[in-house]
Formats: C-alpha cells, structure tokens, sequence
C-alpha cells in the first residue's frame, strides 16, 4: 500500500485549463506540453490568492507605501515574525530573518536588477562559481518538477533577459540532447533532488563529481533547497502569477523604480519542434494503456516499521559525509555568534563553505525553529512528519531528539506517522499542510489550506507554510550530502 495522492482529469486542450475551472478540493493538473505550459502560466495571473487579509489601516498603508498593492508582502506584515523586516530562507544580511522565502532573495551569483545587487550574489559570495544562467535552468527544472507556476513564468523571463533563446528553454523540458553531458548530469540530480529526495544516494553525487568540483556540487544542493523553499511559499500561500511577467524584461530598460511594469503576455509562439513533445521533467502518470495523462500523483512508500526506522538511523550514524565539511574552528569563526556551545553539528560545517550564505542559512533556520507562534511541540512533531515522508535520516534524528526532549515517548513520536486520530481537528489539519506542502508544492488543494484556515486561523496556517518551506529544504540539503548523525 502506498500513500497516493491523484485526482484523474479528462485530457483537455490548453486554453481548457484555466485555473477557475478547476476544482478546488483537487490537486492542480500537469500541464504536458509547452503551449499548455504557457497558457497555464498566463491562466495563473487570475488566481484567488489562499489566505484572507485583514483591510489595511491607515498606518499600515503608510508603513508599505507601494508593498501596499503586495499580497505577499501584506501576509508577512500581518502574520509572519519580523514582517517585511527580516531577510529570509537564502537572503541577504543583517541578523536572523524571517520564516518565508522570497522570491527575490534566492538567485545566483553577479545577478543585478534595477533594485542593485542581489543576496548570494558574487560580490557576497566569491566562493560560488556556477554560471548565474545554468542556475536560473536549475530554477526552471526544480519549478516545473514542482509545478510552480509563478516560479516558472520568472524562471522564462530571468532565462530570456539572460539571452537564451525560447527553443532553448523549451528543449529543457523536453530534448535534454540540446545539452552537454555536465548540463544533463545536473539537470537530471535537480529533478531527483525536487521529486524524490527519498531516493537520494551516493551514487548521485559521484556522478556529479564527474564533471563538478564539491563545492560547485555544494553551490547546486544549497541553490535548489531554496528555489523549493521559494516554490512552496507561492503555491502554499497561493500567490497569483505576476501580470508584468516579474519585471525581468524591464532590466535593459532605464526605468523610473515605480513605473508600473509592461503589459507581459507569457503566450509568445512555440516552433513545430516543441508543440506537442511531452515533458521530460513534470511528474507525469501514464493511463492502463499507456497514455500520458494530465493526472496529478504523488506516491511515496509506506513509512517504515520502527525496527526499519532504528536500522536506517543507526546506518546514518556510520556515513562518512559526500561533501566537504569545515572544521571545527574555521567554521565557528565563519558562522559567528548564532551558533550553540559545543560541537557543531555537521549541517552547520557543511554550508560553512560559503561563509556569507552559510552564516544567512544557519541563522534564518535557528530563526524559524525559536521564533514564531507556532509552539515548539507543534514544529518538532511538523518536523518528524516530514523528514520521515522524505527518508531524511539526519534531519529525522534531530525531529525526534527535539520530541523527546520536549517529553514526547517512543509511542507519541511514531503516532505521528499516522492516521492522527488521536490529534485534534486543528492539528490535523496542520499536519495535513505541512506533509503534502512538503511532498509536492502542487499536491495541497485550496481546500486543505481553507479548512486548516478555519481550524487553526491564518496567522497559524501562514507560519506552518513557511516553516515547512524550511524543513524540505534542510531534508533536502542533509540527505544529498549524506551527513553522518552526531553522537
């Protein structure tokens, strides 16, 4: 028996799926073409944002200024620790930010806008020295394996002003042959690393290791945790897609800072060559006869017994690490005042690599674990829910010492892996969010978020989808690095 999660739809022509026509107890459909890709991208401009806001006061009005017109930036004035204050999951300085990822914040090196430079970028970070349009493909791959729309639409706009052509773009959907060997090794770990990270193996980073340097191998696995966080955030929160396309286009321009963007349009013309070839990256379920299908799935294998799950932690116990890790003193030097007394844990070795991003990483992920309404019972349990979903060993280590820590016995710890009957109506509907936001970002309907809205009030349900978007990525970058759990 596997956990499952699908909702069979009737093979529709693209302009058919537009996102008012979907219900909204069911999980959105994989568009399999290009021009289908491109009129869901267009349709997503129209979607009926999740969360409910209160009206703005006049205070508040004047605090945002423009970020008044902003549904994002209006959920973390109003429900999130910090606001608009605090730098995020991959973003830029100052001391320990706030829970949700921004869009803005996670981007690759020597990116500029006409805002200046960005977070993580090369002037913040020398160490990292992947080129900043393969780490935009990255993006592109990871959002359309996720199904994120508006991470998508901005991934095509950041790849068209960074010059790659649209045959290009839609060949990384469909015809990775248009690519090196290197090109595809990273293409194809970035699907893996989104889709399955409960199949992450050694063998995946030997691979890479063929054609990248660790520490380019460490720069990809940091990258991409955040471009998931980022897809969570906006399918979690159900952020509309942006009529202006992002901005992205805008950059060659000389433009005043409020100027509203252009009328964008992401229905452009497809060649022949890519009308109807199918993805190669979405997740895609094939019917009895063997037909490709618009069905969203998501299947992972039943968790493990107990005696299973001690066997995997205790073999977790024995791994030499896949990646480089900074010793001790280096590394508390790098990292600086947020770290705890003691021995470091490797997680924290391992992203002090890079000691701006790793600084950034290591204090925004304490922020989200101590900060916040969520009480800490209720993100150590989220924790355990999701790291055993993604087989992340180390991360699931940490979940439960912080359980028993917090008095929880062996019986209330594996009560989490379900049905939760014992739990309340509120958690629950928590719970719901947390594992299916973290499965897949595409696998949490409209319905789930409401009930758990109704149940748990958006302050709540808002904090869960941004802790959460923390937790899959850490799962993520502990497991591809194959960390060793501590003593």
């Amino acid at each position: 028996m596997r956990y499952i999660l699908a909702l069979a739809l009737t093979a529709v022509g693209a302009a058919g799926m537009a996102r008012a026509a979907e219900p909204t107890s069911a999980p959105r459909q994989i568009p399999l073409t290009r021009p289908e890709m491109k009129q869901y991208l267009e349709d997503m401009k129209q979607r009926t944002p999740r969360i409910p806001l209160p009206e703005l006061t006049d205070a508040e009005k004047e605090q945002l200024g423009d970020r008044s017109r902003s549904y994002e930036s209006r959920l973390r004035t109003h429900y999130l620790p910090g606001g608009n204050d605090r730098f995020s999951f991959n973003g830029g300085g100052g001391s320990r930010g706030q829970l949700a990822p921004r869009a803005d914040n996670v981007v690759s090196r020597s990116e500029t806008t006409t805002s200046g430079s960005r977070s993580g970028g090369r002037e913040n970070e020398p160490g990292m020295t992947l080129d900043y349009r393969f780490k935009v493909s990255l993006f592109w791959i990871v959002s359309r394996t996720n199904n994120c729309q508006y991470c998508l639409g901005h991934q095509e706009s950041k790849l068209l002003s960074a010059g790659m052509k649209e045959d290009e773009i839609a060949a990384l959907d469909s015809d990775w042959a248009k690519f090196n060997a290197a090109e595809q090794a990273a293409f194809a770990f970035a699907r893996k690393f989104t889709l399955e990270p409960n199949k992450l193996e050694g063998a995946d980073i030997a691979g890479l290791k063929q054609h990248y340097t660790d520490l380019q191998i460490l720069e990809m696995i940091l990258s991409m945790a955040g471009n998931n966080s980022i897809n969570r955030w906006k399918e979690g929160v159900g952020v509309p897609q942006s009529e202006g396309g992002g901005g992205f286009g805008r950059r060659s321009e000389t433009v005043a800072a409020d100027t509203p963007p252009k009328t964008h349009s992401y229905l452009t013309p497809t060649s022949q060559q890519y009308q109807t070839a199918l993805t190669l990256v979405a997740p895609v379920f094939h019917d009895a006869a063997g037909k490709a299908t618009r069905q969203t799935v998501f299947a992972r294998p039943q968790l493990e017994p107990r005696p299973d799950v001690q066997r995997a932690l205790d073999q977790a116990r024995q791994r030499t690490p896949r990646l480089p890790l900074v010793d001790q003193a280096r590394a508390r030097e790098v990292l600086g005042d947020d770290v705890p007394n003691g021995p470091l844990p490797q997680w924290m070795r391992l992203v002090a690599n890079f000691p701006q991003s790793g600084r950034r990483l290591v204090s925004s992920t304490l922020f989200a674990d101590e900060k916040g309404d969520l009480s800490p019972l209720l993100k150590a349990q989220v924790s355990w829910i999701i790291a055993r979903q993604d087989r992340a060993w180390y991360a699931l280590c940490q979940a439960q010492a912080r359980l028993k820590a917090l008095g929880q016995t062996d019986d209330q710890i594996f009560a989490l892996d379900g049905p939760w009957d014992e739990f309340s109506a509120k958690d629950r509907a928590l719970f719901t969010v947390a594992r299916n936001l973290a499965a897949s970002p595409v696998v949490l309907t409209d319905d789930e978020v409401a009930a758990a809205v109704k149940l748990a009030g958006p302050r709540d349900v808002v904090q869960m989808i941004s802790y959460t978007t923390n937790r899959a990525s850490f799962d993520r970058i502990t497991e591809a690095a194959g960390l060793a759990i501590e003593p």
